[in-house]
């Protein structure tokens, strides 16, 4: 498949002479383009976000893009490295009318596939050297890093003010749709509130059984007390 590529910044430019070009080389170079994808968006724009993201995807081994120039793909280099690359990966040719330039399987693809893969992995390991200064300051400045901890849900109103007739609905079998239903309240706000009913009920019981073996504890000390002191004799 042939491919022909054309990009304008503004409204105000227009595609012909793009598409003119490209169909002109076609047949000097003797072949026939098989879609156009044309679209009006600034070149600092991801790749990711316009639609030659789309055709990156959608090309195979053999595929031939064409374009006015390099620049038509992207401002930056490291932007216009990447799609190059991504081309190279899928075994697919770019080819620019004014620059020249031939993306393929001949020594001078297999250079720059080398610098791309060089640059990439300088960018990369700039990236993490940032990255780790960013957070080594962070930390001496005392900001706690990582996710933050989660807020204890705030009760619903509506369910503290039911509770004992929340409580007797269920004793009787009542389904929890139809208790949050009754009470206009979606389903996940009477299961987040039953939820944290019980843990708040566990907890109090638990609380109580400590209480409960500390004064236990404390009886039994005593009755042994008692019972080991000497027998009172009458004088």
């Amino acid at each position: 498949m042939v491919y022909g590529y054309i990009r304008v910044s503004t409204d105000r430019q227009t595609v012909e002479n793009q598409r003119f070009e490209i169909k002109r080389f076609a047949q000097q170079q003797n072949l026939q383009v098989d879609g156009w994808l044309e679209e009006t968006i600034s070149g600092t724009k991801s790749y990711t976000k316009r639609g030659l993201g789309r055709l990156l995807k959608k090309v195979r081994k053999g595929d031939l893009i064409i374009c006015a120039e390099l620049s038509r793909l992207g401002r930056s280099l490291f932007m216009i490295m990447e799609i190059l690359n991504i081309c190279m990966n899928k075994e697919c040719r770019v080819w620019t009318i004014k620059d020249n330039y031939r993306l393929g399987d001949d020594i001078q693809s297999k250079v720059l596939a080398f610098a791309f893969g060089l640059s990439a992995e300088i960018e990369r390991n700039l990236i993490s050297q940032r990255t780790k200064e960013a957070l080594a300051r962070k930390k001496a400045e005392g900001v706690t890093l990582g996710r933050p901890k989660g807020k204890t849900p705030i009760p619903n109103q509506q369910c503290e003010k039911k509770r004992e007739w929340i409580r007797e609905m269920l004793s009787q079998g009542m389904p929890k749709s139809d208790i949050a239903k009754n009470l206009h309240i979606a389903r996940g706000t009477l299961y987040r509130f039953l939820s944290s009913a019980a843990t708040t009920s566990t907890s109090a019981g638990n609380q109580l059984t400590e209480c409960s073996s500390v004064i236990f504890s404390h009886l039994d000390a005593s009755c042994s007390s008692k019972v080991n002191s000497p027998p009172i004799t009458e004088q």
